[in-house]
């Protein structure tokens, strides 16, 4: 199978129905009833401004209200999310500390190697908050108004066409690298250390296409500096009804970036159930919803087990992507 080349037993799902008939019948462990019992900080494992960021104060802003303690949002970034997502995965499991986990927590176990905790094993999801899709955008001077378009391009010229991401094993990355799997061709990938200067060479026509952010691309995309081929996500998004899907081009084609509430393995199913029901109604009020809606993001508030069936199914949709794109782990 062609690919793009560089320059360069899952804890079970939790079921809610079970938990609230749990609390029916079984008197709280010690320290339960009482919860929380203290300070709840969100761990974030980005640096503060981004999107996993602002959802998580937002949760934390709406979690402090409604359960009547303080909850304080605490970024700690580094080594690609895995500093803050470790920091969770060896906290107590009461439900005082929570991660405010993203996509990488499904990639990482295919681009690093060595990890400091199993995503499947060691955390407890709580809700998948939205999703954001990223959108492929090229330079105006490749000859490609299409999927479609890109795709024999490519074909006609393979190996040639240079395509950045904000680095080895990112989301845009692999995005790209499913994309040259699935259409069977073959682009060189250019890795930069963030999404920023990958945009700012695709400006200067320095490299063909990006991945990028739909909020980032759409202003140069209406400015008419670079063109936009399709979204990432399944269906078009409401922001931009106008840009079509890559699927559209490319049948079976999604790649999305999420976020979503975890706690660390084995934090008690009531804890989970009294989490996931308060943070779904933040998610759910109509402010939210704007707010969502003005950043391009899918708000998503599913439950705990539909979250554990995707963080699954995302870690071996990656590993496979990986593998076929011949990715070495760093």
């Amino acid at each position: 199978m062609a690919r793009c080349r560089r320059s360069s037993l899952p804890r079970p799902g939790l079921i809610l129905a079970a938990a609230v008939a749990l609390t029916a019948v079984s008197p709280p462990a010690p320290g339960q009833g009482n919860y929380p019992g203290r300070v709840i900080r969100v761990i974030v494992p980005t640096s503060p401004g981004g999107a996993n960021d602002t959802i998580a104060r937002l949760i934390a802003q709406g979690l402090t209200e409604r359960l009547g303690r303080q909850v304080v949002v605490e970024n700690r970034p580094g080594a690609g999310t895995t500093i803050g997502g470790d920091f969770v995965a060896r906290s107590s499991p009461d439900g005082h500390t929570l991660l405010m986990g993203l996509s990488t927590l499904a990639t990482n176990a295919a681009t690093y190697k060595k990890m400091p905790y199993d995503a499947l094993r060691d955390f407890a999801p709580i809700t998948q908050a939205v999703f954001t899709p990223n959108l492929l955008i090229v330079h105006p001077s490749l000859p490609a108004k299409s999927v479609k378009e890109l795709i024999a391009l490519a074909r006609a010229r393979p190996g040639e066409i240079l395509y950045a991401s904000s680095g080895h094993g990112t989301n845009p990355h692999l995005s790209l690298e499913l994309f040259c799997s699935m259409a069977r061709i073959r682009m060189v990938h250019v890795p930069y250390k963030s999404s920023i200067p990958g945009m700012i060479d695709l400006l200067a026509g320095e490299v063909a296409l990006l991945s990028s952010p739909m909020l980032q691309a759409i202003p140069y995309v209406r400015a008419g500096r670079l063109r936009a081929l399709g979204v990432t996500s399944a269906k078009r998004v409401a922001t931009a009804p106008d840009i079509s899907t890559i699927a559209e081009g490319l049948p079976g084609y999604e790649s999305v970036q999420w976020y979503g509430l975890l706690a660390p393995a084995k934090t008690p199913l009531e804890i989970i159930a009294r989490l996931h029901r308060e943070v779904v109604a933040i998610l759910r009020a109509p402010e939210a919803r704007e707010r969502f809606a003005a950043d391009g993001a899918e708000l998503v508030a599913n439950s705990p087990d539909e979250f554990a069936a995707l963080l699954k199914a995302e870690t071996v949709k990656w590993a496979r992507v990986a593998k076929a794109a011949g990715i070495t782990p760093e």
